[in-house]
């Protein structure tokens, strides 16, 4: 057969990477691709905020926004603030924002009502509690010990807050206020509207007709109605029909308010997540032996617990912010703290600082939390891949 010359059979020669995608460019019949490190930030940056027109006008508008917001901004949080004065003329006069009002009643908005010279017990009382919730977000202490440090945390900050034993003075909780009651408050809501919400979802899947229609009522009646109208409920109606002589602290009823309005929205995202377990699990815990109590938890609520860690954890940070409310009634949370603060006449018009503060405050929980649930997630991906 006649033809040209075939090219030696056998593996082409190396030519080096940048060689090599030169190659492939030419033969593609376009140029040669530059190096991926060099645009690969421009094509993410174009893919995010410029991949379409309506894209483009938004990206420019909000680039527009931050160029006339963010510099007066920055001149008056820091450029023009004062972070120390002697009075609040002095504050005024410099033309910016007044640090010096927190520097000033920072214990009274962190701190409330309570005495002056005990505020060291509220301040032990919020290390308490944010060691045992970091140590709750550790896996090294997932096992039934937590349960006991979670008794004992609690015990603790009791036994810190009230007093009246080992040598404390007495406090009582009407004097209360700031962080720490806001962080009891958040703390005992969810720690107790947990185990009662998957009671309520269990109770609502269960197959006795008067338990599930019982759950069913419980919880369509208390999702139906604001947190406010809860909180209003136990302050004003429920010492209405109690025994004479018979009452109930204020801020007991605040939490039992708060813990049965959560407990009923969890009681739903638990439910979701158990109907997400498909049937052959149970089919299989039954098949070894396990009694219903033993599937579920064993094999069925570790399962649905993990398919809903991100509605779990955005309800606690619901939870955590829903305790501003029971400033309604009276009671010195964070935001009321600050109210307070703001009462006094020496350093009053300063309430943009104060509630800047405290709103710092919610955002570094509220984050923290929202970042250790997207860390979660991943590490349980990572786990079952």
């Amino acid at each position: 057969m006649s033809g040209a010359a075939r090219p030696p059979e056998g593996p082409a020669p190396f030519l080096g990477e940048d060689a090599a995608q030169r190659q492939e460019g030419t033969s593609s019949g376009g140029a040669a691709r530059p190096p991926e490190g060099r645009t690969g930030w421009l094509r993410t940056l174009r893919a995010r905020l410029f991949s379409s027109p309506l894209n483009t006008v938004l990206t420019l508008l909000c680039a527009w926004l931050l160029l006339m917001i963010a510099p007066p901004l920055v001149e008056w949080g820091l450029v023009k603030a004062s972070f120390t004065a002697p009075t609040a003329q002095a504050c005024r006069a410099a033309g910016g924002a007044c640090w010096a009002f927190i520097a000033e009643k920072y214990r009274l908005i962190l701190f409330g009502l309570y005495p002056y010279d005990e505020q060291w017990r509220p301040l032990l009382t919020t290390a308490v509690l944010l060691a045992v919730v970091i140590a709750s977000c550790l896996r090294r202490f997932w096992n039934r010990w937590l349960a006991v440090l979670w008794i004992a945390a609690l015990a603790a900050s009791g036994i810190l807050m009230w007093g009246g034993v080992l040598g404390l003075d007495y406090v009582e909780d009407s004097r209360w206020g700031g962080l720490p009651l806001t962080l009891i408050l958040a703390t005992f809501g969810v720690g107790l509207a947990f185990p009662l919400g998957v009671l309520l979802a269990l109770g609502r899947r269960s197959k006795l007709p008067a338990i599930k229609a019982l759950c069913v009522v419980y919880i369509e009646l208390v999702r139906g109605v604001p947190l406010i109208s809860l909180l209003f409920m136990a302050s004003v109606m429920l010492p209405l029909f109690l025994p004479e002589g018979f009452t109930i602290d204020k801020l007991l009823r605040a939490q039992i308010a708060i813990v049965l309005f959560a407990a009923a929205y969890l009681a739903e995202l638990v439910r979701g997540g158990l109907q997400a377990i498909p049937r052959g699990q149970i089919e299989g815990a039954e098949a070894i032996g396990l009694g219903y109590w033993q599937q579920i938890r064993l094999v069925v609520l570790p399962q649905a617990l993990k398919v809903i860690i991100a509605p779990l954890v955005s309800m606690f940070i619901l939870v955590f912010k829903d305790t501003s409310l029971v400033v309604i009634i009276g009671i010195f949370d964070l935001t009321q703290s600050a109210k307070a603060a703001l009462a006094d006449t020496a350093w009053a018009g300063f309430s943009v600082e104060a509630y800047l503060f405290i709103a710092a405050i919610y955002f570094v929980f509220c984050y923290s939390m929202s970042r250790y649930s997207q860390a979660l997630e991943r590490r349980l991906a990572a786990d079952r891949r």
